[in-house]
């Protein structure tokens, strides 16, 4: 046939063929099909069926008219896209074209041993999913379609679409010749993810560009809500490179999204597809099972291995027999492009009273008058450089995006229009955030900061905050090891550019505080709890978990998982719960569980708890989640730390709990350290190091307890210094002991980020490692660069 061909016929070198969504399909056919990767089949209708359908119809001199209008300023974008739309509307299939691609459908749906089968009909430009521009969304597909009368109408109507007005402004931005820009037509068995679900898969972390994550998105129904926008999905994240390793299960993030529509089938009426509400239980559930992302997070891995690019990846479940689909892929043309030499960093510098919260898109802050605009009737009003605040977006809506100095959308996930428009538009957008619609006042000031992780913040207000870019490649290198201090999983990735060496201080409750909510104790022992409140929240935080412990493990797990994947195979030292009794006590149903203490800065914390019959049973969940790190996910460079750890009998305690739940120093090559903090960890260095891989000096409280000074006393403040002699003497005694026995030093403090000079002091003293929040790696990696060049070290 001579306008038809099969899509195992066809290869990436058949672009200018069948457009590159067709030559993707054609590839993946070719090369995939044998390891496994199911790709529906079907065929391409070729750019030559497109001229010919031009010419047949005398088109060509009409189209290049009504553009010639619309440079010329005579006419609008609106009317030279509509004018054009008609053109092919009214104009007339060729017989020998349309046979031939009736021929192929039969052929199809015989395949398929139906007698008619349901098909997608999708838009395939030679302009399109290349590396350098995405046309992705920019033509139309339609879903469901059956019978050859209905694919012919639907294969012009794709036609025409290669005029819609958002297509026409794309080529004229990205420089393409309107008429030089032909169409091809996929036409693909439907997978019936309506019964199941769909979704988008990134070879990247797409807001930071972090290479070694896999997200993948999915909810229920076609995947059409979810490349649109209108559903917030669910969210799952892959550490890559352990994914081929047999028994890892490198899943390091999970969030059930709210999924309140999904897509599906209709029978006897005009349109093939419908947009229904989901039940509570599909709203609350996940729409796949872990071993169904790994499955899709290796597909993934594999297409962008042979592509030697980052992917953007369609998929589908078919409810009917369970089986997973690739339905296409194209390059990612945000995050790939970016440079890998310069890190731009955002910085709130006041407070600020959270009006809204989202998905993060982006890194940046942006601050304006806040314009509600709820339907497209009114994008006309829409002020230059205001920050638009909207229900969900779709291609029309990108004039006025392109316009906005932010972004703030209802509904939607990372793979929603709204959140690939604002990366390709270098506009930092809050997506999926429920209510930004009704709780943001149109007129309002407001500031929107994609600067603090994963979640996006909307203040009420204009904040304060500072920009700043690094040129990496102008850090010099150190023998001392810079490493960094992460509170949150969710920024960890921020910071995988920075030329820090591991994570040098990750705090275990920050996690439970932001992540879990709940008290361990109360996940144990759930039948104990006579809160009506604090019960029914716990059932709810907890309903995806058969076991309600599994909740605690599971999402701590995750949480540790990320950062660890964030440097790996850099070492990542993990400290274990340091809360204090009434810290622990503000935890979900934790009152019950906790002591009253008049000191709780110097009372049950830190080690003293985990052999505590008080507090065992939670840090056997704490141990549970390292294990799971370590052994399931795989990320072995996770090293524990015990906090505030007084004798060295409480040493050998701790050593033995540890055991007994499964973390035995050495195995697997797990090394313990230990947070030097207390005067007794210096003088007794010699008898600890012979029961810890290394030291942790946690100068806060060193500093503390060596000068007697509260360190949160206002009234003592001017007492409180690092820097004093007593301090660093107990610094430099503890490096020389350490070092004597083949212990590691580090020094994980804000000290070397206030004061300039202390990183050298610890440069001299012979430091392992020092640990700084991220934002003061390249001033102290700089001060320690300049000590050990006149040190000589």
């Amino acid at each position: 046939m001579a306008y038809v061909r099969w899509f195992s016929d066809i290869t990436s070198t058949d672009v200018e063929t069948v457009g590159g969504k067709n030559a993707s399909l054609g590839e993946m056919i070719h090369v995939f099909q044998q390891q496994g990767i199911q790709v529906p089949m079907g065929y391409a209708v070729t750019v030559d069926a497109y001229r010919a359908f031009l010419d047949h119809n005398d088109m060509a001199d009409s189209i290049r008219q009504e553009l010639t209008r619309l440079d010329s300023g005579d006419q609008s974008l609106e009317r030279t896209g509509q004018a054009i739309r008609d053109l092919f509307r009214h104009a007339r299939f060729p017989d020998d074209i349309a046979a031939e691609i009736q021929q192929a459908y039969h052929e199809l749906s015989r395949r398929y041993h139906a007698d008619e089968t349901d098909v997608a009909v999708r838009s395939s430009a030679t302009a399109e999913d290349l590396p350098e521009a995405s046309f992705a969304g920019q033509q139309d597909t339609y879903l469901n379609v059956r019978g050859a009368g209905a694919v012919i109408e639907s294969c012009q109507k794709c036609f025409a679409s290669l005029f819609t007005d958002r297509a026409i402004i794309y080529r004229e931005e990205h420089g393409f010749d309107h008429l030089q820009v032909m169409l091809s037509i996929g036409i693909q068995k439907m997978v019936r993810s309506d019964t199941a679900g769909a979704g988008v898969i990134f070879t990247i972390d797409t807001e930071t560009g972090f290479p070694n994550a896999i997200v993948v998105n999915a909810s229920w129904g076609l995947g059409e809500n979810v490349v649109q926008g209108s559903v917030t999905p669910d969210e799952y994240v892959v550490f890559k490179p352990l994914l081929e390793q047999d028994g890892l299960r490198p899943i390091i993030g999970k969030t059930c999204g709210p999924k309140t529509t999904k897509m599906v089938y209709t029978a006897g009426e005009v349109q093939s597809t419908k947009t229904i509400g989901t039940s509570k239980e599909e709203r609350t559930t996940f729409v796949l099972s872990d071993d169904e992302v790994l499955q899709l997070a290796r597909w993934a891995a594999r297409i962008e291995q042979h592509y030697g690019r980052p992917m953007d990846v369609e998929w589908a479940k078919d409810g009917e027999t369970g089986g997973l689909y690739i339905l296409q892929a194209r390059p990612e043309t945000v995050q790939s492009r970016q440079s890998g030499t310069t890190l731009e960093t955002y910085r709130l510098t006041e407070d600020g009273s959270p009006v809204v919260t989202g998905l993060a898109i982006g890194q940046a802050v942006a601050t304006g008058t806040a314009q509600v605009i709820t339907g497209t009737a009114d994008m006309h009003r829409f002020q230059e450089g205001s920050i638009l605040v909207t229900g969900m977006t779709h291609p029309d809506w990108v004039p006025v995006m392109k316009k906005a100095a932010g972004i703030i959308t209802d509904h939607g996930g990372r793979t929603s229009h709204a959140a690939i428009v604002s990366r390709e538009l270098g506009i930092p957008a809050v997506v999926g955030t429920d209510t930004a619609t009704e709780d943001i006042r149109d007129g309002q000031e407001i500031t929107l900061s994609c600067a603090e992780g994963e979640r996006g913040v909307i203040y009420d207000g204009i904040l304060a905050y500072e920009r700043e870019t690094v040129d990496i490649q102008d850090i010099p290198d150190t023998a001392t090891m810079v490493m960094m201090n992460v509170a949150t999983p969710g920024a960890a990735f921020r910071w995988w550019r920075l030329p820090a060496r591991g994570i040098g201080l990750a705090r275990m409750e920050f996690i439970i505080n932001n992540s879990i909510k709940v008290h361990p104790l109360a996940l144990v022992h759930y039948d104990r709890l006579t809160d009506p409140e604090a019960r029914e929240q716990i059932a709810r935080l907890t309903r995806n978990h058969g076991d309600k412990t599994d909740y605690f493990v599971s999402r701590l797990a995750r949480g540790i998982g990320r950062i660890a994947a964030s440097q790996h195979p850099h070492p990542v030292i993990v400290r274990m719960s340091d809360f204090k009794s009434n810290e622990y006590a503000n935890l979900v149903g934790g009152a019950i569980f906790e002591p009253e203490e008049s000191n709780p800065m110097l009372g049950f914390r830190g080690a003293s708890r985990y052999y505590s019959q008080r507090y065992r049973e939670g840090f056997a969940l704490e141990c549970r989640a390292i294990r799971r790190v370590r052994e399931e996910m795989g990320l072995t460079n996770v090293i524990v730390m015990i906090p505030f750890c007084r004798t060295v009998k409480e040493a050998d305690l701790v050593i033995r709990e540890l055991a007994r739940n499964g973390l035995r120093r050495g195995d697997h090559g797990l090394q313990v350290y230990m947070m030097a903090e207390i005067p007794s960890n210096v003088i007794l260095a010699d008898e600890f190091a012979q029961r810890f891989d290394g030291f942790s000096i946690g100068s806060n409280d060193l500093t503390q307890l060596t000068l007697g000074v509260d360190r949160d006393s206002e009234l003592l403040s001017d007492l409180f210094d690092e820097r004093d002699e007593a301090v660093k003497r107990m610094v430099t005694l503890l490096i020389e002991r350490a070092h004597e026995h083949g212990c590691k030093v580090g020094f994980c403090g804000q000290a070397p980020s206030d004061h300039p000079g202390f990183a050298a002091f610890l440069a001299d003293a012979g430091i392992d490692s020092v640990s700084v929040n991220p934002d003061s790696v390249v001033s102290v990696k700089q001060q320690i660069a300049a000590a050990e060049q006149t040190g000589n070290r």
